[in-house]
This record gives C-alpha cells, sequence and structure tokens, in this order.
C-alpha cells in the first residue's frame, strides 16, 4: 500500500512534528494537517519540505527495484558516451516511477504523487523510422535523463523534440502512438519543421546564445545558408517556444509543475505564463550565465530577460551565474535585484543556485560489476609502472583540450624524468562535425598529440593516448578507477559532471582532481581539487607535478572532503529540491497576493461617477499622467525627460473633465510649482505642489499650506551633501525645492547609483539631519529629505477647506477618486478618506466593508491655511526682509470658514483609492500603468 506525501501529517519520529506539520496554504502540497503556524517562515517551510522527502524516500524503499542490466544501460554524461535501448529495457526504464504492493501488482503512483512537467529541448529517447508508421525509440543521454529519471517523489512527465523531422500527419501520429504505448505517457512529442529546427536550433541557440552564455561572442557573419540575420533566427526561436507552450497547455493539469530546462526554452516560461497565469513555472539553466556586460550585446536581450522573469523560480548551478542574471536584470532592465531575486512591480522572481549532481550510487556499485572489474585489470597490465592521466571531454572550444595537452607538454619539459613513467588518456568526444570551427580544432589537437608523441614517445610507448570516440559506461568507469589524476582543464562549463564521475569512482584509489576555476564544479569540489586557470599553461603543468608527487595523506583528505560531496549532492537530491523550492515560491507569491490590491473596477467607478452630483478626483503627477520614463537613459529624448510632460493622449479628456461643474480635479504632486504651471496652466483645475504644501485654483495665485512653525534651517547643510554625491555620480542630479531637496539617480549605473544611495543616506542619518526633525524618503531611484510634516495626507485637510471656501460648495462631497504614483510615506492620503477603518485591515478587504464613512472638517482646521503669494518657506528662512507691515497682512489674510461645515459625506462604495504601478500599497485598488489611467479617466470624460 502506498502512501502519499500529501497524505504524511505525522511521523513515526514524534520529535518531526513540528516540522513536518504544514499550515493548509493554498497552493501548498501539505494542507491536510490542522492546529498550525499561521505564517511559517520561509525557512520553516523549506525544513518540513526536506523532512517530508526523507520520509518519502523511505517509503519509496518498498518499490520494486529497477533490473542491474537496466541501470548499465544508462551513460553517465551527454558528453562523453552514446547507448543504445531496445523497446523492453526503455519500458522498464522510463516507468521506474511505477512499482509493486504487497501481492505483487502493479501501482499506479501517479493519483498520489505530484505531477512534474519536464519541458526540454530534447526527449530522453529520440525516434528513428522505420517505413510509413513504424518508429524504433532510442534512449538519449545525459545528465538530465540520469537525474530525473531516478526522481521517484514525483510523477514525470518528459514533452521535447523527438531529434527527427515529421513533416506528414500519419508520421506524427504513429510516433505519438509508439510513445504512448511503449512509455505508458512517459514522453511527449513537440513536432517542429525542417526549417525551424534548422533557424531555431542550428541559428539561434546554437549560434548565437551557445556562444555568447560562454564567452565567445557572437558571430562576425552568419554561416549558416538559410539564416541571414539575427531577427530572422529569433523569430523561429519564438515560434518554437510557442510551439513546445502549446503541448505544455494541451497536457495540463492543475497543479502541474512546469519545469522548462536550458537556453532552448528561455521564451518559454513567458507562454507559459499568458495563458495561465496560476501555472507553478521553473527554469533551470545548465550553462554559464555571462555577465551583463557580455549578455548585453545580444540584441534581443530584453525580451529574453523579460521572458525568463514570468518564471516563478529560475535556477542556476552557481551562485556566479545567478548573480550574473541579477545583475543583467538590474543593469539592463533597470528592475531591483534584491538577495531572493528580482522584482518588477511587487512580483518576485526568486533567483537561486542549485548545483547539479550525478547518481553516485550507479558508479560505485559499477565498480563491483564483473564487467568493470575485467576492463580495470586490463588497464593496469597495459599501463603497470606508469602513472595514468586522464581526460574527459566533448571535442569542443570551451572543454580546453589544447591548454591541457600544452600543459603536459610543459611538464615533460620541465621534469623529463617523468617521461616513460607517466600517460595522458584523453578522450574527445567528436560532436558537431560538421562545423568548420569544431574541423579546425580536431586538426590542431591531433596535430599538438602527434608533435608531443614524436618529441616525447618511444617505440614501445607513447606519453599521450588521444582517442575521438565515445567510451561505453564500463569502460569509462573502469578507467576512472585505474587513474590516479584527473585533468578537466574547461575554458568555461556550466558545470562538468565528469569530475563527479571521477570522484565517485576514487574511493578505493584516493586519486587527485586538477580541475578548471571556470567550471562549475569548482565551487563544489574546490576544497578537494586542485584549482587552475587553464590559459595559465605553466600553472597547469606546475599542478600536474604536485599532483604526481602528492603525500598519501593529503591525497586521501582532499579525496575524502570531495567524496562526501559527491555521495550527498547527487542528481536526484537537486531535482527533488528545485521542485521543492519552487512549491514553497508558489505558497509565499500567494502569501504576498494577499496583500496586493486588486485591479481596479473601471466600470463599478464610472458608474458611481455618473450618479452623484459633487465629484472630487485627486490625481498624481509622475508616473500617473506623465508618460513612463526609460530609467535607463536609451531615449535621445533623456534630456528632456528631467522634467514630466503630461501625455498627450491625456489633454483631451483631462479638459472635459475640468470643465464639468459637477467635478473638481486636483493635482496632488511631490513636483516643484513651476512644472506644475508649465503642464496645466491652460486647464480649469486645482494644483498642488511639494506634497501640498504650496496650492493654489489655476485661475488663482499661489498660497502656501505649511503650518507656521516649519523649520528650514537644515537646506544649506543638507544641499552640501547633495552636490558632493552628484559630483561622484555621474549622470545624477539634485533639486532644491520650496520645501524639501530630492537627490535622483535613475540616470546612473544601477548597482553604483544604489551603493552612493547607501553611502548619502549613511551620513545623513549620523551627521547633518541626526537631530533634525526630518523625514529621509527613499524612492526608487531617488532619495527625499523633508520636514515631518510635510506629507500629501497631512496636507489635504487644508487643501479641502480652501478648496470649499473657494467654489463656495452648499453640498458636501459624495465621491471621491484618489490615484497616484505615491511614495510609502505619501500614501497616508488614502487612508485619509477612511478614518473609521482599521489601519492593519488588507487593503484589498477594504471595499467590502459596508459601512458608512463620513469625514467632516471643521474650520479650525482649515484655518491653519495662509495665503502668500509667491513667498516661499525657504524664502522666510534666508536673507529677505519682511517688515512689520507685511507680517500683518500675511497673518490677517488667512482663511475663516463657518464653524461645523461637511466637508465629506461619503458612502464606502463611493471611495476609490487606486495605487498606479505599484502592488505593495495601500490603496484599495491598483492600475498596472498610465495607459490604464488614460483609459479610466476617458471613460469618466464620456460619463459624466
Amino acid at each position: 500500500m502506498s502512501i502519499s506525501s500529501q497524505e504524511i501529517c505525522i511521523l513515526p519520529n514524534k520529535n518531526n512534528l513540528a516540522l513536518l506539520q504544514t499550515n493548509g496554504m493554498p497552493g501548498n502540497l501539505y494542507n491536510n494537517c490542522s492546529n498550525l503556524p499561521a505564517t511559517p517562515t520561509r525557512l520553516e517551510r523549506l525544513l518540513r519540505e526536506r523532512e517530508l522527502r526523507k520520509y518519502s524516500k523511505c517509503l519509496n524503499d518498498c518499490e520494486a527495484e529497477l533490473p542491474s542490466s537496466t541501470q548499465d544501460c544508462f551513460s553517465p554524461d551527454l558528453e562523453t558516451s552514446t547507448c543504445w535501448f531496445n523497446d523492453e529495457e526503455l519500458l522498464e526504464t522510463v516507468s521506474a516511477s511505477r512499482s509493486l504492493n504487497d501481492d505483487g501488482e502493479r501501482l499506479d503512483f501517479r493519483t498520489s504523487k505530484q505531477r512534474l512537467l519536464v519541458v526540454a529541448n530534447r526527449l530522453p529517447v529520440s525516434a528513428v523510422r522505420h517505413g510509413e508508421d513504424s518508429w524504433q525509440l532510442e534512449m538519449s543521454v545525459g545528465g538530465l535523463v540520469t537525474a530525473l529519471l531516478g526522481v521517484k517523489e514525483f510523477d514525470t512527465r518528459w514533452i521535447g523534440w523527438a531529434g527527427v523531422n515529421v513533416p506528414d500527419e500519419i508520421g506524427q501520429k504513429a510516433l505519438a502512438k509508439a510513445l504512448d504505448e511503449k512509455l505508458m505517457q512517459r514522453c511527449i512529442p513537440v513536432f517542429l519543421d525542417e526549417e525551424v529546427v534548422h533557424q531555431y536550433y542550428n541559428g539561434y541557440c546554437n549560434n548565437i546564445l551557445w556562444p555568447l552564455f560562454h564567452y565567445i561572442g557572437l558571430p562576425q557573419e552568419d554561416r549558416l545558408a538559410t539564416t541571414r540575420s539575427f531577427q530572422s533566427q529569433f523569430d523561429a526561436y519564438k515560434k518554437a517556444n510557442q510551439l513546445f507552450a502549446d503541448v505544455v497547455n494541451e497536457h495540463y493539469e492543475e497543479g502541474d509543475v512546469v519545469w522548462c530546462h536550458d537556453y532552448h526554452l528561455m521564451f518559454l516560461p513567458k507562454c507559459l505564463k499568458e495563458r495561465n497565469s496560476k501555472m507553478k513555472v521553473g527554469w533551470f539553466l545548465h550553462t554559464p550565465f555571462p555577465s551583463s556586460e557580455i549578455h548585453r550585446m545580444l540584441p534581443s536581450r530584453l525580451e529574453l530577460l523579460r521572458s525568463v522573469l514570468a518564471a516563478d523560480l529560475v535556477g542556476f548551478h552557481t551562485y556566479d551565474y545567478a548573480r550574473h542574471f541579477v545583475s543583467a536584470c538590474t543593469r539592463i532592465l533597470g528592475l531591483e535585484g534584491t538577495p531572493e531575486g528580482v522584482e518588477d512591480q511587487g512580483k518576485l522572481t526568486r533567483i537561486a543556485a542549485f548545483p547539479v549532481g550525478i547518481d553516485s550510487e550507479r558508479f560505485i556499485k559499477a565498480l563491483e560489476l564483473p564487467e568493470v572489474q575485467d576492463h580495470m585489470k586490463v588497464l593496469k597490465q597495459r599501463f603497470a609502472g606508469r602513472k595514468v592521466m586522464l581526460g574527459v571531454d566533448r571535442l569542443d572550444m570551451i572543454k580546453g583540450i589544447p591548454q591541457k595537452i600544452l600543459a603536459f607538454e610543459k611538464f615533460l619539459e620541465e621534469n623529463p624524468n617523468w617521461c616513460n613513467k607517466v600517460v595522458l588518456l584523453q578522450i574527445a568526444v567528436p560532436t558537431r562535425t560538421d562545423v568548420p570551427e569544431y574541423q579546425k580544432l580536431t586538426s590542431q589537437v591531433h596535430e599538438i598529440v602527434g608533435r608531443i608523441n614524436g618529441r616525447f614517445g618511444s617505440l614501445t610507448a607513447v606519453p599521450i593516448h588521444h582517442l575521438d570516440r565515445s567510451l561505453d559506461f564500463h569502460e569509462l568507469c573502469a578507467l576512472y578507477a585505474v587513474t590516479d589524476v584527473a585533468l578537466v582543464t574547461s575554458l568555461r562549463d556550466g558545470m562538468n559532471l565528469v569530475s563527479y564521475e571521477y570522484v565517485a569512482c576514487q574511493e578505493s584509489k584516493k586519486g587527485v582532481l586538477i580541475l578548471s576555476e571556470f567550471a562549475g564544479a569548482a565551487q563544489s569540489l574546490g576544497a578537494g581539487a586542485i584549482l587552475v586557470n587553464p590559459w595559465n599553461v605553466t600553472e597547469v603543468a606546475s599542478s600536474i607535478g604536485y599532483a604526481l608527487n602528492m603525500p598519501a595523506d593529503e591525497r586521501e583528505k582532499r579525496h575524502h572532503h570531495n567524496f562526501k560531496h559527491v555521495i550527498s549532492h547527487t542528481a536526484q537530491e537537486w531535482a527533488a529540491t528545485f521542485v521543492s523550492e519552487l512549491n514553497v515560491t508558489i505558497v509565499e507569491a500567494q502569501l504576498r497576493t494577499r496583500q496586493i490590491p486588486p485591479p481596479l473596477p473601471i466600470e463599478v467607478a464610472v458608474d458611481r461617477y455618473s450618479c452623484l452630483n459633487n465629484r472630487l478626483l485627486i490625481l498624481g503627477f509622475n508616473a500617473t499622467l506623465t508618460e513612463p520614463v526609460d530609467t535607463l537613459g536609451r531615449k535621445d529624448s533623456q534630456i528632456n525627460e528631467w522634467e514630466p510632460k503630461l501625455r498627450p493622449d491625456l489633454r483631451e479628456p483631462l479638459r472635459k473633465l475640468c470643465d464639468d461643474p459637477k467635478t473638481t480635479v486636483l493635482v496632488l504632486s511631490g513636483s516643484a510649482r513651476n512644472v506644475l504651471d508649465d503642464n496645466f496652466s491652460d486647464y480649469n483645475l486645482w494644483l498642488a505642489a511639494e506634497n501640498g504644501m504650496f496650492l493654489r485654483v489655476t485661475t488663482g495665485d499661489w498660497m502656501t499650506t505649511m503650518p507656521e512653525n516649519l523649520s528650514m534651517e537644515w537646506v544649506d547643510s543638507v544641499k552640501n551633501v547633495f552636490e558632493y554625491f552628484t559630483d561622484r555620480t555621474p549622470r545624477s542630479q539634485f533639486e532644491v525645492r520650496e520645501t524639501s531637496l530630492i537627490w535622483n539617480y535613475k540616470y546612473s549605473d544601477v548597482e553604483f547609483g544604489r551603493l552612493q544611495a547607501r553611502d548619502l543616506l549613511q551620513h545623513l542619518w549620523t551627521g547633518p539631519i541626526s537631530n533634525a526633525s526630518l523625514d529621509v524618503v527613499q524612492g526608487r531611484r531617488s532619495v527625499e529629505v523633508r520636514s515631518v510634516a510635510v506629507t500629501k495626507g497631512a496636507a489635504i485637510d487644508r487643501i479641502l477647506g480652501e478648496i470649499v471656501h473657494n467654489k463656495g460648495m452648499k453640498e458636501p462631497i459624495d465621491y471621491v477618486l484618489c490615484i497616484g504614483h505615491f511614495l510609502t510615506k505619501d500614501e497616508d492620503i488614502y487612508t485619509f478618506f477612511e478614518p473609521e477603518l482599521p489601519s492593519e485591515v488588507p487593503a484589498s478587504v477594504r471595499p467590502q466593508v459596508p459601512t458608512q464613512v463620513r469625514t467632516s472638517i471643521v474650520g479650525s482646521r482649515a484655518a491653519l491655511l495662509m495665503k502668500q503669494n509667491s513667498m516661499s518657506a525657504v524664502e522666510q528662512n534666508k536673507s529677505y526682509a519682511i517688515d512689520g507691515d507685511t507680517l500683518h497682512s500675511m497673518v490677517t489674510d488667512r482663511i475663516s470658514l463657518q464653524e461645523g461645515s461637511s466637508v465629506l459625506d461619503l458612502q464606502a462604495n463611493d471611495y476609490f483609492s487606486c495605487s498606479v504601478a505599484r502592488k505593495r500599497s495601500n490603496s484599495r485598488y491598483r492600475l498596472q500603468s498610465s495607459d490604464e489611467v488614460v483609459t479610466l479617466l476617458r471613460e469618466l470624460a464620456d460619463h459624466r
């Protein structure tokens, strides 16, 4: 009787109960337990998942073991070998997740295990056509295949290209039927026509992405006969990714985890999320990810990065690759990089490192097989009395085979006494033999090998044995076991599992691993290996000598460290960890979604607007009524973007709203007075500049709403600090406003600007403003210093009093629409209109509150207003002389309103607060961008 991991609540070990219980959150697999903490931390969730995996592994011990003959047919590494399966072996291998019950009957775990859709460029099988409707299936090889076929915690389905062009519908149906019958729906084919394969796979993937990701750079000219531009290849790339997405959507079931793999499918997460935003999507890269300076050369850099960010979890082999990806997103897309990932308008894509491993048990057990023992015996006899060095690589430019052989030549030159005592066995698996660059590399390697063997060899022995072919699994394991030193000299490698395989086979001999620091495996095995720079031939030669003469106790310590890592960080653990992390990420995303305001119901807002008679529209300016700004400064008009401009498509609807006698329009902004004057002087509306500290109707003069005791003595000291950081931060600027100072670095280098902002803040808090009543407000790419009393929420009651007095309103305001891209400090304006709602109530709940919200502002508040034409608080605190008559005129010119006059009379359903382009907000609703603001204001203008 099988037990699903979804059904486990209590385990035999009661000490693990706290870790294994869950809170029943939506999206959490283990949601059948009760009496749980309301909000477990991320670490608690991951520990719980880890314990559940361990217990599930114990349960899986009752499953049927794979026949050893079937296990031996797996190949350890796509880069080193090829093997063939017959149909019976395929059936047993790919359907390994099926097990036996106590009565010996087959049980299908698909109903009790979480389904995992693995989407890769290639299926784990390749198809060979025989006749019209007959197909033979051959098992593919590689780390991904062996990793995921060994994972029994999930009900795994593979989706990918079968490696053959099937243009006719009859052939496609026959192949799908063959896969369905022989593999029980475990492999689902994606059919690509010949032209798409040529431009997508040979063109964009292998001719553009692969070289760039390995720091080779883009090709100077396109050598593919049928592709003439990057754009045509990229179009084919997108088309192929969409075909993959169509197949995924066809077979997707709610709750499935979709795991996309490698650079072939960077566009796939976006395609999937556009169809179903709730789909659990992860993406993993099996190659290096280059630094942002390399990636930015790619013409389609923006689209690819945004497409990958559509995934919920993005994984890499090492922290370096993950760091490069985050840096590319911040520098190229201008997004915010955090320790957890990349954030875009509240949507967090988690970025993490998941080093892949191997099935170490398979290699360890293989050494006991008679076939392997026989191969080992032959090799020991063949190389008796000589130290054996080994290199196993694809014959590829990035593998550093010429550098390895030249370093060995250097070693022999400097140590002639080793000439007949050491041999280098180099296995070079041919790849892409039809490409001129690879043909040239093959000739180069053969030439170097021939020269060295002719120079240092003899009639009976040569120092280098070079093979241009792959080895089967048994031969490879035997070769690993008899080797004294393994040489991995990759110039750039995503991981390189040859080093893992070598360590797994060295439990007896405890050989030395020389490993390139540019291989991803150096992050995991660096402590026990000898790390080298493969470009430094002298250094590699010296390391060869050190490895050959290393004392036995040091070899044992180094091997013990690496062996412990290899057996504990297996391929199966890698896959289970990634899926576990993805599940936890989904749970956390759902928790964050609960705190995000829902989209504004435009039809409801417009309907209520048309039904009421005294309406107030409060509109922000920047990022609300303006065009989106390119923070990376690529536009030719960048110099004009320093001063925000009203969107041209808003002029007509805004004018209609301003001319409506039932509607009062207020533009409330942090911008200076002259900026608002330049944009709105021709409209009949109210302007509130500098967060409401200055106010005027466009037919009148500016007045100040600042409290009388507002001090501005701090301005000079802060100004000096801002000037200093502007000088040392290219493309930054600061602005001195009437009531605040702002330092803006939106056009500066993202990371450098952030570091400078951190230094600036630290200096302010410990220096000029340490004892002042000031607020330091951090924007996305800005720092603002202003007095504590300067907020939009603090100014709105005084503004309303002036508006009511000026317009002589006799009826209270019964409809309020407040829209803006306000800083967190200024979001107190949202809660100003709903004082009876507790502040801790989530924004998404507020629209459902049925109670009436009524606010009145009495004259004692509004009497604080003081008219002062063109006179700012800064000027008052400077050297301007104010005589007694002027001061008396300013004091007596205050506004007086009738005590108890009602300003607001709002029902809860008649108040709409809405943030623009901000997902985390105290507002009731949200709009995605200023484009939606245009749509909303047009609707309101048409329903006056």
